[in-house]
């Protein structure tokens, strides 16, 4: 087969009706893989057929043996079944089970389709990008999740109105699988008077606009660490927001500031330096940003307010509070987040 496709090909594929026996998907967007899973159900069995010929099983629960049962069963009744096995890194290397799943893939059976999910993180299997059709379901820029919001939210029944969707995705820090939640959330309890406003969205989300994620990281870049410690109460009650969350988004606006310093310091004019700090960002795709633009904005403006030393010194102290946050021994995320805002200001008046 040796194809790779976007999920945005395999997407419009899939709605042509031209299906491949054998799809593999990876990449670390989880939710849109799910997606892709549910339109090729909608495209492949019939919703009065689904408790027969559509399994979706993990491959911890899979040996050899029943591998091949699930994978060999005909449809019944109907001209072909759906195949799903979830979280194929669960394998060990050289599992037998293994040598049944390549044996199928390199001649699969006509009446069913075979959908083969990697999880977010993992590295892709060469052997089976070479025999499958290989969808690599990247991370949303941050343009797209705002659409991809607005449709999700049709699909559930509600409007919103293009200030309240920025502020939802703001506060759940462009997290697929918690704005997923928040939608359901919000199409359960949102009045049938007229779109949700931002503060409606505000209101029943429980995170304010002020206090969000970004806020606080904005709140630390300007050195601010009063208003960084007042807020972070409130931003670590938002959905889906960890300490270990926070710190690592902290963790790429400081590395994304230090390389704007360090722009600025060979003497780069700021309208250069942003453009450059783009570009970055554009290769590097990192989760959680807002509009690519405004952070290479945004960590320009900030990086005039630091030096490299300061800078290097802040992001040490963001891996080690890392660190702490991911000790099973500690518990306390705010005590550890507030710390590290206030040892990043006293740093800085020492320096």
């Amino acid at each position: 087969m040796a194809a790779s496709l976007s999920f945005d090909s395999a997407y419009k594929q899939i709605r042509r009706g031209d299906l491949a026996p054998v799809y593999y998907l990876t990449g670390d967007e989880d939710v849109l893989k799910d997606e892709l899973v549910a339109l090729l159900a909608d495209r492949v069995v019939e919703p009065t057929s689904r408790d027969f010929n559509f399994d979706v099983r993990s491959a911890s629960d899979l040996d050899g043996e029943s591998l091949h049962a699930l994978i060999e069963t005909p449809p019944l009744l109907v001209d072909r079944r759906l195949v799903v096995i979830k979280s194929l890194e669960q394998w060990r290397k050289n599992a037998k089970v293994w040598q049944v799943l390549e044996r199928y893939v390199s001649n699969p059976s006509p009446t069913t389709v075979l959908v083969l999910i990697r999880g977010a993180g993992e590295k892709p299997d060469p052997k089976l990008t070479r025999d499958t059709l290989h969808v690599t379901v990247d991370r949303l820029n941050p343009q797209r999740i705002g659409r991809w919001v607005k449709l999700r939210a049709e699909r559930a029944g509600l409007a919103v109105t293009p200030e309240a969707i920025d502020h939802l995705v703001e506060a759940s820090a462009g997290d697929l699988s918690h704005l997923a939640r928040e939608i359901e959330k919000l199409a359960a309890a949102a009045p049938d008077d007229g779109p949700l406003g931002l503060q409606d969205v505000a209101q029943l989300v429980g995170i304010r606009r002020g206090e969000t994620p970004h806020d606080w990281i904005a709140a630390v870049l300007a050195q601010d660490s009063s208003r960084a410690a007042e807020m972070l109460g409130h931003v670590l009650d938002g959905s889906g927001i960890t300490g270990v969350r926070l710190v690592g988004m902290l963790g790429t606006a400081l590395v994304g500031v230090r390389l704007a310093r360090a722009l600025l310091d060979e003497d780069l004019p700021p309208g250069r330096t942003v453009r450059r700090t783009f570009e970055h960002i554009r290769r590097a795709r990192p989760p959680g940003l807002r509009s690519w633009r405004t952070e290479a904005e945004g960590w320009t403006a900030a990086a005039r307010n630091w030096t490299a030393a300061e800078l290097d010194a802040a992001i040490r102290a963001t891996f080690e509070a890392d660190l702490a946050l991911k000790s099973t021994t500690i518990s306390d995320e705010a005590g550890i987040l507030t710390d590290l805002v206030f040892k990043m200001g006293a740093r800085r008046a020492a320096a």
